[in-house]
């Protein structure tokens, strides 16, 4: 009896963390509105001859996999360590004075780095990825801001679009991501952990094409050709070039 009374104790205490998983407190709204990709199957318009490449190099913040975030010998943030992780270099993110990092408990945080105050955290993973009790949900891409929006994308199967002021998800879709991505004015260029290039529509995150590839590796973007390894496809609609 002593046994069977342990084991469900134990089997409460799992149902309890999928319930209140992640593990940093806050008020926390569902990632996605649906389990499924929306491909639309259609070109993309007017997009740019080239994109200019992302530079971080003033932001003068490092992480470390345990989720400490630094300045130097001063640490802005404390988070959890994870024993289900990925080796990886996160790095954290610099705008508007503020700074934004992905931690390996799959979560975005958005820190004021003077005070040391934690402004708003976001979920970047599928709920059913916290349930097995030894998920992987590792936001290891480098994050993007673009035009007032951040772009993420996780281990925990989830690419999303967030509000940079208020930390609200504009949209999710169920992409798991390990590399880096694009993104342009109208559009995301996202290697998912699926094998599949997806070019995401960055106003609802449905899909404008999708076509697959060979090896998860950071896409390359020039004269609206996407080059992933050895695949060039053509950025407007999905298809490879020979």
């Amino acid at each position: 009896m002593r046994k069977i009374g342990a084991f469900c104790c134990c089997m409460l205490l799992v149902a309890g963390c999928a319930e209140h998983d992640p593990i940093l407190p806050g008020v926390r709204t569902p990632v996605f509105n649906t389990n499924n990709i929306n491909i639309l199957n259609t070109d993309i318009k007017n997009l740019p001859d080239n994109i200019a490449s992302i530079d971080n190099t003033d932001c003068p913040y490092t992480q470390d996999s345990s989720n400490v975030i630094k300045k130097g010998n001063q640490k802005i943030f404390s988070g959890f360590p994870t024993n289900n992780s990925v080796q990886s270099n996160q790095s954290p993110i610099c705008a508007n004075g503020y700074v934004y990092a992905g931690l390996t408990t799959g979560e975005v945080v958005k820190i004021a780095p003077n005070s040391r105050r934690v402004m708003w955290i976001a979920d970047v993973f599928r709920r059913s990825n916290m349930t097995g009790g030894a998920a992987i949900v590792d936001i290891i891409a480098p994050l993007v801001v673009h035009n007032g929006a951040l772009y993420v994308g996780g281990l925990g199967d989830a690419f999303c679009r967030i509000n940079m002021i208020s930390g609200e998800k504009k949209w999710c879709v169920d992409i798991g991501v390990a590399v880096p991505f694009i993104v342009t004015d109208n559009v995301a260029f996202v290697v998912g952990t699926d094998n599949y290039l997806y070019a995401i529509r960055t106003s609802d995150g449905a899909a404008y094409w999708r076509n697959q590839i060979k090896k998860q590796v950071a896409p390359i973007y020039e004269n609206k050709i996407i080059t992933v390894g050895d695949i060039k496809i053509n950025a407007e609609n999905g298809e490879i070039i020979e």
